[in-house]
């Protein structure tokens, strides 16, 4: 009989409960007994919502303490020497320290979760020697059992994704490295059938990207192994984000159901089945539920989406789930108010969602009419529809808008404009933001304080700032951004055709938290953004102060944005509105703007073939929005990092001036895609990692610069952090950027010394 299932719940709560608890965990205020408690109280109720909603196959081993990678790794006690861990089951101070670093050691990588703006904590495999340390799935699903009576389903992340996504061991070592884990899956599954599992979720998007010949024949022998290994258990392996790439492999694994993400597939995985069909030993986890988005299904469409299905798959061999973990959605639209009830009658988070599914589970079991009721189940989008006309991108539409002089004609006039030092310094955007200023901001927001007032409170923090930059010694100031509550919230607050939630959050990394703007209408630019602020904090100073901005991909992939119309009419939209703002900060006398797309790499399509067209279209939007100054204006950007190898031809493309990378998380590893790429534009390598709370030493900053240099033009190179310091406390930040301009001062002296 159909089944209803979910992939992962959101971890942090309605109101960032999980969030707060954690936060107070590590501030002391909370012992680890208490913190624990805390977390275990969140995780039930998670749970009891999902049994409540009615649903078949609830996850279980889906929550984390911070992110389901490291979890994994902490199950195996993969733990880098670093961290000083003797073995055994990892302490809450080992995990943390790994995600975040200690005062004696550097934090592990973190980066992207494929295409989303999830970020993991890269495990690390060299001289780890794996044992099952910890089996959470199982205490997991003894908890649910025990308490709820729910007899769960435990998730893992399988072993093909979880050693692609580490690093640490020789690539020819592939298949022996996921060896090495697969008798520690098989115990785990071992434990699980014991216990009384009767289905397990083993998650393997990998499957959705372009793995090699020899990487499918690993994962056919990993699979046939585990199979045997807990023969009771019925294995569901669960793929997401995509079409899986060898459809007909996939389905002759020897598992008991395959997970298919039916939306964001491209109308691939339905056109596999179409044509190879699917077995009839095997259930078809259908994920016909946009986990991605927050637009209420059009119930009829998706039950038409399933007939459909039933050509290749019976009805009593279909689980309805969402297309991926709701991990990536706000927990529910509960309590939102201030959105308009035709917007909100077409939203639907985490809780909605669960209510869809069921919802179509029971209409196929009893037909139609039990989704007769549903209120607005056929609208959805429809309920919003406005034109889709891009009247001045269409004007805009050659090539000629989207030239400037070259970058070679372009640095002399910007040199002798500007006048900078060799390496010069500088940060990301952010600086700070105290809970004074999260306060002031709130009482604003809340009618307490007048805008006058608000307002001289923020030029205090920027006069401040200016004033600890000027005696810090950076060479090109930021004003702080003290009056944006994010980087895509803020423009969107700004720009028409945004709306917003109050309790929308999504979990970007660790405790970080974010809120995205819901894109309902056409986007248009109303009034100038950014310039009072930054023509203020340049009235301070005689440095160049940057202009600040987050750039059309960005704002797209950090979005919710409307599936009725393509996403790069969106961008462009966005664009065009951005056009109009750098225009405001150059007429107003700012010198160097900056546009940000550190989310231009997350976007990228997971498979090669579809990569091409979403570069070019990334590309234009970049160059829409700031292809029209002088070129004596500087125009920078900022990426996170990336595999910067496979897009140097788009980046080179972007033409800004300078752009800056996050990498120092990376431990330098970036670098070597320089060793292989010429770039020969202004660029800054961060020189520390800003996710942490640690301050880097001098020795460790200048071998991060020294390591950059080799492979890239000195006279070319800029100094600065990963990332924004929005998130760290004021004394760490300000320590960090004074060593930071000392290692910049010892490097200036070092390389001038040797021209000599």
């Amino acid at each position: 009989m159909v089944k209803s299932s979910n992939l992962g719940y959101p971890r942090i709560g309605e109101k960032r409960e999980w969030k707060k608890a954690l936060e107070q965990f590590w501030e002391g205020k909370l012992k680890e007994e208490e913190f624990v408690a805390k977390t275990d109280e969140i995780r039930l109720r998670h749970l009891k919502k999902q049994s409540d909603a009615g649903i078949d196959l609830i996850p279980v081993g889906d929550f984390s303490l911070y992110d389901h990678v490291l979890d994994t790794a902490a199950m195996f006690g993969v733990v880098p020497k670093r961290f000083g861990h003797g073995g055994g089951k990892v302490p809450l101070k080992t995990y943390y320290g790994m995600a975040r670093g200690t005062g004696d050691a550097v934090a592990s990588t973190m980066t992207k979760w494929f295409n989303t703006n999830y970020h993991y904590i890269v495990p690390e495999l060299d001289g780890a020697t794996p044992s099952v340390a910890d089996n959470p799935p199982l205490r997991y699903f003894k908890e649910a059992k025990e308490q709820l009576g729910i007899i769960g389903k435990p998730v893992l992340l399988g072993p093909v994704t979880f050693v692609k996504l580490s690093k640490g061991y020789d690539p020819e070592a592939f298949a022996s490295t996921v060896d090495g884990f697969v008798p520690l899956y098989a115990s785990i599954l071992k434990e699980l059938e014991e216990a009384g599992a009767e289905w397990v979720q083993i998650d393997e998007p990998v499957l959705c990207t372009d793995l090699t010949a020899e990487e499918w024949t690993v994962l056919e022998q990993v699979y046939d192994t585990l199979i045997k290994a807990a023969p009771r258990i019925k294995v569901i392996l669960q793929t997401y984000f995509d079409r899986v790439s060898r459809y007909e492999r996939v389905i002759r694994l020897p598992v008991h159901g395959i997970g298919l993400d039916f939306v964001h597939d491209g109308g691939g995985n339905r056109q596999a089945l179409n044509t190879h069909g699917f077995p009839e030993d095997k259930v078809l986890a259908a994920g016909i539920i946009d986990g991605r988005n927050i637009w209420k299904a059009n119930l009829n469409r998706t039950l038409d989406s399933l007939e459909e299905l039933e050509s290749a798959v019976s009805r009593d061999r279909l689980i309805i789930q969402p297309s991926s973990s709701l991990l990536h959605v706000p927990a529910t639209v509960k309590g939102e108010e201030g959105l308009g009830d035709r917007l909100t009658r077409t939203l639907s988070f985490a809780d909605e969602k669960l209510q869809e599914i069921v919802t179509v589970t029971e209409a196929i079991k009893e037909g139609r009419p039990s989704i007769s009721n549903e209120e607005e189940s056929s609208d959805g989008l429809e309920n919003i529809k406005q034109s889709r006309t891009l009247r001045e991108s269409e004007q805009l539409d050659g090539n000629e808008f989207l030239h400037r002089a070259p970058f070679s004609e372009r640095r002399v006039v910007q040199e002798a404009e500007l006048g900078l030092p060799l390496f010069p310094t500088t940060t990301i955007g952010s600086f700070p933001q105290t809970k004074e200023v999260r306060k002031e901001r709130l009482k604003w927001r809340r009618g307490e304080v007048s805008d006058q007032d608000y307002r001289t409170f923020i030029q205090d923090e920027i006069g401040k700032w200016i004033d600890i930059q000027e005696r810090i010694g950076l060479d090109v100031l930021v004003h702080g951004e003290f009056e944006r509550t994010d980087m895509v919230e803020y423009f969107g607050e700004k720009l028409g055709g945004f709306a917003f939630t109050k309790q929308g959050w999504v979990q970007s990394y660790g405790s970080r938290c974010v809120k995205p703007p819901i894109i309902h209408g056409e986007v248009r630019f109303q009034e100038p953004m950014t310039v009072d602020e930054t023509v203020f904090a340049q009235s301070l100073t005689e440095k160049p102060v940057k202009g600040m901005l987050t750039g059309p991909i960005t704002i797209v992939n950090w979005s919710f944005v409307r599936t009725d119309i393509p996403r790069y009419d969106v961008a462009n939209q966005i664009a065009l509105a951005l056009r109009k703002e750098v225009e405001a900060l150059e007429a107003n006398g700012i010198r160097m703007i900056q546009v940000d797309e550190p989310a231009l790499r997350e976007g990228m399509p997971l498979q090669k073939e579809k990569r091409a067209g979403y570069l070019e279209a990334a590309v234009h939007a970049f160059k829409l929005a700031t292809s029209s100054v002088k070129d004596s204006t500087q125009i920078h950007t900022h990426m996170c990092y990336s595999e910067f190898g496979e897009i140097i031809e788009s980046i080179k493309a972007l033409d800004a001036d300078v752009i800056s990378i996050e990498t120092s998380r990376s431990h330098g590893n970036l670098i070597h895609s320089f060793e292989e790429n010429t770039y020969a534009q202004g660029i800054g390598l961060g020189v520390y990692d800003i996710h942490s709370p640690r301050v880097p030493t001098l020795e460790e900053m200048t071998q991060n610069i020294e390591r950059a240099i080799r492979v890239l033009d000195p006279q070319l190179f800029w100094i600065n952090p990963d990332c924004g310091l929005k998130t760290r406390g004021t004394d760490e930040t300000i320590e960090a950027l004074v060593v930071m301009v000392e290692a910049a001062k010892k490097m200036r002296e070092t390389v001038l010394a040797a021209q000599q």
